[in-house]
């Protein structure tokens, strides 16, 4: 594990060399919400199978995550600041130019960055967002709530539940989460997204609840196409073979 500065903000991240030595591309790595690089890229064997494939895969713990600064005010996780986090391990690093991949905040994440900074992505993967990405911002304000709750029990909405036992699972901060979840709420407008002309690949799972249409959004974006997740919730499609082959073979293509 290694750490950087953002501004006042320490995060923390990965940087594994590719096992094919006479590849060296690299590719960034950004988390969802209430995740961290190990739950959303490691455990689902992601960076064994990028670093297979001759990439220099790295992965942070998003601000409010993992081991990376934990923020307790809602301003502090504009996706846009979170964005800037991204350019600036890139900038660490000496990194001119990579491949990024998010999934659902951290797509929401990529996808600014890449708007923003469209010189320093070579391409861009979306997972778990679609059109949400123009229209709502996916996970309801709610998920706070149910972060600071003294009474999980009493919860009974399905997401509050799930992204509360979720937290508990990955020991998270739940209050920084709170926060994050206020704060992270920024939509592109469809002149952005339809702005952004970095190759891209947008993966949803068929029984996403949360991410919106992905093709819809690939119709709207300037140079993207989509893929189904067969038979994969919001949360299960992560680690799923599917979407594994299909981003492989999709940072394959030349260009």
């Amino acid at each position: 594990m290694h750490f950087f500065q953002s501004g006042a903000v320490r995060l923390a991240y990965i940087d594994e060399s590719p096992t094919a030595t006479d590849r060296h591309e690299p590719i960034l790595l950004v988390h969802g919400f209430a995740s961290s690089h190990a739950v959303n890229w490691v455990f689902p064997l992601w960076v064994k199978a990028l670093t297979g494939d001759g990439r220099r895969t790295i992965a942070l713990d998003n601000r409010g995550h993992g081991r990376s600064t934990k923020l307790y005010t809602p301003n502090a996780y504009d996706t846009r600041i979170m964005a800037e986090d991204c350019l600036h391990l890139l900038d660490h690093l000496g990194i001119e130019r990579a491949d990024v991949m998010g999934y659902s905040m951290g797509a929401r994440i990529s996808s600014y960055l890449t708007l923003n900074h469209p010189d320093r992505v070579k391409s861009l993967v979306i997972g778990g967002l679609g059109y949400h990405l123009v229209d709502g911002v996916g996970l309801p304000v709610g998920i706070a709530d149910a972060m600071e709750t003294e009474r999980p029990e009493l919860l009974t909405d399905p997401q509050q539940k799930t992204f509360r036992a979720f937290a508990e699972a990955t020991k998270s901060d739940r209050k920084a989460l709170a926060a994050c979840i206020r704060g992270s709420r920024q939509v592109l407008t469809l002149a952005e997204a339809a702005a952004i002309r970095t190759p891209t690949l947008i993966c949803v799972g068929t029984k996403d609840d949360v991410a919106g249409d992905a093709h819809r959004l690939a119709a709207v974006m300037g140079n993207a196409r989509a893929v189904d997740i067969p038979g994969r919730d919001h949360n299960r499609a992560v680690g799923d073979k599917v979407y594994r082959e299909a981003v492989l073979s999709f940072l394959a293509e030349p260009g």
